[in-house]
């Protein structure tokens, strides 16, 4: 499996509007995505979590390409301020998975 846990940062103010593309975006059919979760960053007012388990690194790349995620990509970009924590990992388990 192929995981992905990254912060972005939504431009002041426009994080639940960030948030709610994102969820848009992920009641999607995305090939290989076994789980796809946002959350509000406690200790940021703007920051949102993003964390993604995929079956492969592969589909992650390959979802980059679908209508619905590259739409999702245009509506969010002008609400995002930027990024400031990306991890990959290599999930082996869990509730969920």
């Amino acid at each position: 499996m192929y995981g992905l846990i990254g912060r972005m940062i939504a431009a002041e103010g426009r994080r639940e509007e960030l948030m709610t593309i994102l969820r848009d975006s992920a009641t999607q059919r995305m090939p290989g995505c076994l789980s796809y979760v946002i959350a509000r960053c406690v200790e940021h007012p703007d920051g949102i979590w993003v964390t993604e388990v995929w079956d492969t690194s592969e589909s992650h790349k390959a979802s980059l390409d679908l209508i619905a995620v590259q739409d999702a990509i245009a509506r969010a970009r002008p609400l995002i301020a930027g990024f400031d924590n990306r991890f990959e990992t290599e999930p082996v388990g869990g509730i969920g998975l």
